[in-house]
């Protein structure tokens, strides 16, 4: 089912017509959410169309079934299935935007490895740690692409962009880093490797170029799930 959302419309409404959840519509249809840096409150867009594509969600959640049965952890030093990595928090950082835009960990979970008793008290300059996904275990992320504006251009590594190269951005991985990235309606598989920073725009995980987007068939979608495992 199709629907473009009309003014005075609300997520409750929507999401009831269309007979999905919320985190359900929000993977369905990601250009038509917003998130308000002001408040932190979700909302729909105006004019947006949006659907209920069941041929996809199916998709998604059989892949994401089999990537819980079929993942193989590795451990750490600790005995713990994650990898760690510390980050110097900067001025203007609040835990919540950390947690949910940066590194896609629950707030809880850097609290308490932390020994955080008040999100509120984060400061400049304070070293914390974060608990990030087995590097062999798949996870879902929200990617986009981007390609013939930005060709040629110097990317975050001093390096000049290639839309056709198997690159992509991503937030917080080191360059170099390699990725496996899947198309779960598809099953198209591609690896990549990690060269620039970015995305910048809420709700989204990975920018990849225009030639992994095409070898994935997401590039008239503009925004997909995907499934990425760290190789």
């Amino acid at each position: 089912m199709d629907y473009q959302i009309r003014k005075g419309d609300s997520i409750e409404k929507v999401t009831r017509l269309l007979g999905v959840s919320w985190d359900e519509f929000r993977q369905i249809n990601p250009n038509a959410v917003n998130r308000s840096s002001r408040t932190g409150r979700w909302y729909i867009k105006e004019g947006a169309s949006v659907r209920n594509s069941n041929s996809f969600q199916g998709a998604l959640a059989n892949a994401q079934a089999s990537v819980k049965e079929n993942s193989s952890p590795v451990r750490d030093g600790a005995g713990n299935n994650n990898r760690w990595i510390s980050y110097k928090v900067k001025e203007g950082d609040t835990l919540s935007a950390l947690a949910e835009k940066k590194f896609n960990v629950p707030v809880e979970e850097i609290m308490k490895d932390n020994g955080l008793q008040n999100p509120s008290l984060l400061r400049a300059g304070q070293e914390i740690k974060i608990r990030l996904p087995s590097s062999e275990k798949k996870q879902v992320v929200t990617a986009s692409w981007y390609g013939k504006n930005h060709h040629g251009k110097k990317m975050a590594n001093g390096n000049a962009f290639d839309m056709n190269a198997a690159t992509l951005a991503h937030r917080y991985l080191p360059f170099g880093t390699r990725v496996e990235l899947e198309n779960p309606g598809t099953g198209q598989m591609v690896k990549a490797t990690v060269t620039d920073r970015g995305p910048f725009v809420s709700g989204r995980d990975v920018d990849l170029s225009y030639g992994l987007a095409k070898k994935l068939s997401v590039v008239e979608k503009g925004v997909s799930k995907l499934l990425m495992r760290v190789i």
